[in-house]
C-alpha cells in the first residue's frame, strides 16, 4: 500500500483546527482508504492554543494524526520540516493544504493519483486552469492574475497558479528539491514549481474548486511587493537539475 502524509501548516488557528482535522480525517477514511494516509499538523510558532489543540488531536488519534512544532513562523519552514520528517519515516509522497480547507476535498484524489499512480513528480492545484471553480474577491483575483503573468514573463514557465495552497510531491522529488528552496514563507511554493519545471521534474496541473476564506492572512500590497522582490532574486539563482530517475509510468 502506498503512503501519503497530508500536511496542514498552522499559525494561530485555534478556532478552526479541530473541526478542519475532523472533517479531513472523516473524508480520508471514506475516500482514500486504499492509501496509507496520515495527517500532520505543522504548527509554526503559534501564539494561541493551536499547539495544545494539535497535541490533543494527535493523542486522540495516534494512528493517523501527528504534530510537528517549529519555534519560527513561516509556511515554507513548516513544510520543509514536515516533509523532511515524512521522507525520513518512509512516506511515498507528501501533500499539503490550507487549514481552512478552502480547496474542496473532492480535488484531493486527482492530486494524489498524479504523484502516486500516474508518474508525476509534483502535482499542484490551479484556480485558473480550465475546469476550476473559484469564488474570490475582485482584488484578490487581480493580484493573483498579475502575479501569474509576472512569473511567466520572468521565468517562461508553463505552470499556472503557483500560490494555491494545494500541492503534492513524491518523496524522491522532495528529497532533491527541498535543499535548494531558501524561502521559509509564502514564496516557498513558487520556488518549488520553478525549480521543478526548470530542473526536469514532471508537473501535473489539477483544476480545483476553491472558495476564498474571509479570514485570509494574505496582505495587500505587502505580500505582492515581497514576492516581486523574491522573484527578482530567484531570476539570478542557479536552477537545480534532477539526478533521480523519473517515477514509473502507470501500467496500461
Amino acid at each position: 500500500m502506498k503512503s501519503v502524509d497530508i500536511v496542514i501548516p498552522c499559525y494561530n488557528e485555534e478556532k478552526i483546527l479541530a473541526q478542519s482535522v475532523a472533517t479531513l480525517r472523516a473524508w480520508c477514511a471514506a475516500n482514500i482508504a486504499h492509501y496509507g494516509w496520515r495527517i500532520v499538523i505543522a504548527d509554526n510558532a503559534s501564539k494561541d492554543r493551536t499547539h495544545e489543540i494539535a497535541l490533543g488531536l494527535a493523542a486522540e488519534h495516534p494512528d493517523d494524526t501527528a504534530v510537528v512544532h517549529l519555534d519560527e513562523k513561516g509556511r515554507g519552514r513548516a513544510l520543509k520540516r514536515a516533509w523532511g520528517d515524512s521522507i525520513a519515516r518512509g512516506a511515498d509522497a507528501m501533500c499539503y493544504m490550507d487549514v481552512d480547507l478552502s480547496t474542496d476535498l473532492s480535488c484531493l484524489p486527482p492530486l494524489l493519483e498524479a504523484v502516486l499512480e500516474d508518474g508525476y513528480d509534483i502535482a499542484y492545484g490551479s484556480r485558473v486552469a480550465k475546469g476550476a471553480d473559484v469564488v474570490r474577491s475582485f482584488k484578490r483575483e487581480v493580484n493573483s492574475r498579475g502575479y501569474i503573468l509576472l512569473f511567466k514573463v520572468l521565468f517562461r514557465t508553463t505552470f499556472s497558479d503557483a500560490q494555491c495552497g494545494f500541492k503534492a510531491i513524491t518523496a524522491a522529488a522532495a528529497k532533491e528539491l527541498l535543499p535548494h528552496i531558501v524561502d521559509g514563507e509564502w514564496f516557498f511554493d513558487t520556488e518549488l514549481l520553478v525549480f521543478g519545471e526548470k530542473g526536469g521534474w514532471k508537473l501535473k496541473e489539477v483544476p480545483v474548486k476553491w472558495v476564498e476564506d474571509p479570514d485570509t492572512r494574505t496582505r495587500f500590497p505587502q505580500d505582492v511587493i515581497n514576492m516581486t522582490s523574491q522573484m527578482a532574486k530567484l531570476r539570478f539563482r542557479k536552477m537545480p537539475k534532477r539526478t533521480s530517475p523519473p517515477p514509473p509510468a502507470p501500467s496500461s
